[in-house]
């Protein structure tokens, strides 16, 4: 099943896809814990792609037996009408491992016909695996048209922390998002069971888009996942703890999932809240201090 038809089965957003005039592309990645010595070492085992997907060599900035981390690489650089992108990965038993990506996704406007682009990520975590998910921030400009949908699937006792950052028009070129449709869709899932469910429609000429009681006008938002933690509650008191107190974020617990949700304007001040939170949570999820991936800092 293409990532169009894996995306269109679940449409009802109304987004029209091409399947005649896309580019697809797909990755899938597999990491799995290794005898090294007297401990293990987690190593990419596999790797299949087709088209403008790939990943760089594996890096051990914290020691050859520390996370993996891994940069996944999309040399376009963004996503116009027709593209459609598919991302698997799996995270095998005591495997840990880190994704990112080198710079911010740009999501462009769509073509005369209004064709939509399509994105599915798949991750998958086995028992005492650990994977952290960050990638860079998405910039979703002004008519852009098309759905993104992210799956989680963890075994009992696995672990995971991600984010998700988007922001919408170029405020700072004067071109806001006033048209297009984007649309979101979350499941995290353990064992099979749902942990949370989300699903999101951002439409500029919808009420909820500007109402107070939705999404207020803010042009920024992210979301911050953790599940695995020990003490969820000490997790949610060191993130309010350490992070300035604004009216912009907040942070709560569901259903063992901690929860971290920023709206706003400012896009360097999300990344730093999701970023901060993430080297103050690290430590009480992995054991291990937070090594920023040595890609953020280019």
């Amino acid at each position: 099943m293409t990532v169009f038809q894996q995306i269109e089965a679940a449409n009802d957003s109304g987004h029209r896809f091409d399947e005649g005039r896309r580019w697809a592309a797909s990755i899938s990645l597999g990491f799995d814990a290794r005898p090294d010595g007297d401990t293990t070492a987690t190593r990419m085992t596999h790797v299949r792609h087709n088209g403008p997907l790939r990943v760089q060599r594996p890096f051990y900035p914290e020691g050859r037996n520390g996370c993996c981390h891994v940069y996944l690489l999309h040399p376009p650089g963004g996503l116009v009408s027709g593209d459609a992108l598919s991302i698997e990965a799996r995270v095998g038993e005591g495997a840990h491992t880190l994704l990112t990506t080198p710079a911010a996704a740009k999501l462009y406007k769509a073509d005369s016909h209004g064709v939509a682009w399509a994105q599915h990520t798949s991750l998958k975590v086995e028992k005492g695996g650990t994977l952290e998910y960050l990638p860079q921030e998405t910039l979703a400009f002004d008519g852009s048209r098309g759905e993104q949908s992210t799956t989680i699937e963890l075994a009992a006792g696995a672990k995971c922390i991600g984010w998700e950052i988007l922001a919408l028009g170029r405020p700072a070129s004067k071109l806001p998002f006033i048209s297009g449709h984007l649309e979101q869709k979350f499941r995290l899932l353990m064992d099979g069971r749902p942990l949370w469910l989300e699903r999101q429609p951002m439409d500029p000429n919808h009420p909820r888009f500007k109402g107070h009681w939705g999404q207020g006008g803010a042009t920024v938002q992210a979301t911050l996942w953790i599940v695995g933690l020990d003490d969820e509650a000490g997790a949610i008191e060191a993130i309010r703890e350490q992070l300035s107190e604004s009216k912009n974020w907040a942070v709560t617990k569901r259903r063992g999932v901690v929860l971290l949700r920023y709206l706003g304007n400012e896009r360097n001040e999300a990344w730093g809240i999701c970023q901060q939170a993430w080297e103050v949570v690290r430590p009480m999820l992995t054991g291990q201090s937070a090594v920023v991936p040595r890609i953020w800092l280019t």
